[in-house]
């Protein structure tokens, strides 16, 4: 594709900071139609429950149902489809599992206290989440590793209930994520998709239970519709296109790297992918095979569009400048395609997920490595982390004062509380001063 323009910048240059901060702008506001047509479903769901979920997926989904019952998918529906699927699909998406489920069984936490000299016990309680909903995005696209990414670190942490939703437009549903979902223990599973679907599972109707958290990936309606919802539920993050930066020191082979890079671009259009290296000629080498290979990729389409909108090389003076650059864009996948990736993963800060030497590819990540491959996108990974078991949990704090310690402690609560003005906090703690 001769017309393929990639972006070049220079870390030397003086207006690098600004072409970078343009570079990285991306526009996560929503289109005020949309806000008002999610509002408008989400109310309806809210004050007509299941009567609103049919109508709305009669409409959206083409899917029309006497009940929302009908729209549940039965256990034996869900193990009959990891029957039915392919040998290699039903080994891959176990062996997938089985990594996904032992790493994220080291996250687990427990609760803990501790007791002072007075007798006074402090402490952290840990309780899983009663219920939790999935959002699995259904239709054309099948994300059968976004149901194992999502339910299995939800079953580690203990949460009580898993309750899948999917999308089946004029019915068809993908095989391979009923199989998933029958692999991760979700517990059941409707249906149903779009906003509708994520306030069933805010508010709950008559046949879909209300939960206390929504994981899970979905398109602009879905994530417009998690945002509104939040405070009533609790949502992992609202997440903006993917993102891929690969830190290169020249010695890959050119080829692996455009891979790497249309591995993310070939997502959508908003995609970015962002190669740095200190070598001039490997960024023209790269952008040679990027396109070389182009022409070949299935959705070739979408990669050029990415690859021409939202892509860029740049050219820096050394490792150390690259590991600085990255750490300002905050990437959500972060491949060091490097000789020594543990001697620059000191000077690493920001990154959802650093994918560490020439043999690590993010795709391994997105599938079977075993980390969770939902991540903080937009520069987010500042503040943010990847999915994970802490998600599904939380935490109670213990207080508990011996008669000694509320002595004590009383005495400094008082003079705090009264130096605040709060006469009856101070109160409270006197009370339990010994005179």
């Amino acid at each position: 594709m001769t017309d393929l323009s990639i972006m070049r910048l220079s870390a030397a240059e003086a207006d690098f900071e600004s072409a970078l901060s343009r570079l990285l702008a991306w526009d996560d506001s929503v289109d005020h139609r949309v806000n008002e047509s999610v509002r408008h479903i989400l109310h309806e769901v809210k004050t007509r429950g299941d009567a609103a979920v049919l109508e709305f997926t009669e409409s959206f989904d083409q899917l029309r149902s006497a009940s929302v019952a009908e729209l549940e998918i039965s256990s034996a529906r869900l193990r009959q489809a990891l029957a039915s699927i392919p040998a290699d699909q039903r080994k891959a998406l176990e062996q997938a599992a089985s990594r996904i489920r032992n790493y994220h069984e080291r996250q687990s936490q427990s609760s803990w206290q501790y007791q002072e000299n007075d007798g006074t016990v402090l402490g952290q309680k840990i309780t899983p989440l009663d219920r939790v909903g999935l959002y699995v995005p259904g239709g054309k696209a099948a994300y059968p590793s976004s149901v194992l990414m999502n339910a299995i670190p939800a079953r580690v942490a203990g949460v009580g209930e898993v309750i899948m939703v999917v999308p089946a437009p004029a019915g068809v549903v993908n095989d391979m994520v009923l199989a998933a979902a029958s692999i991760a223990g979700v517990d059941r599973v409707f249906t149903l998709g779009g906003a509708q679907a994520v306030g069933a599972l805010a508010y709950g109707t008559e046949t879909v239970p209300a939960v206390d958290k929504i994981v899970g990936p979905g398109n602009i309606f879905v994530a417009t519709a998690k945002r509104e919802v939040f405070g009533t539920v609790g949502i992992d993050m609202i997440a903006g296109p993917s993102e891929i930066l690969v830190i290169c020191d020249g010695q890959t082979d050119p080829d692996w790297i455009a891979m790497d890079l249309f591995s993310q671009a070939e997502h959508d259009e908003q995609a970015q992918s962002i190669l740095i290296s200190p070598d001039r000629g490997f960024l023209d080498q790269v952008e040679a095979s990027v396109r070389r290979l182009l022409p070949t990729m299935e959705r070739a389409e979408i990669i050029a569009t990415s690859i021409g909108d939202r892509a860029a090389f740049i050219e820096v003076a050394d490792l150390a400048e690259a590991a600085r650059v990255s750490n300002r864009i905050a990437p959500e996948h972060l491949e060091l395609s490097v000789e020594d990736p543990e001697a620059l993963l000191a000077d690493i800060r920001h990154a959802g997920a650093v994918f560490m030497g020439r043999y690590t590819a993010e795709a391994l990540g997105d599938y079977c490595a075993g980390p969770n491959h939902v991540l903080p996108t937009s520069g987010t990974a500042r503040f943010s982390s990847p999915l994970g078991v802490y998600d599904f949990q939380k935490r109670s704090s213990i207080i508990g004062f011996s008669a000694e310690g509320a002595d004590q402690m009383g005495r400094v609560a008082s003079v705090l509380a009264r130096g605040e003005g709060l006469t009856a906090h101070a109160r409270s703690a006197e009370y339990r001063i010994k005179s």
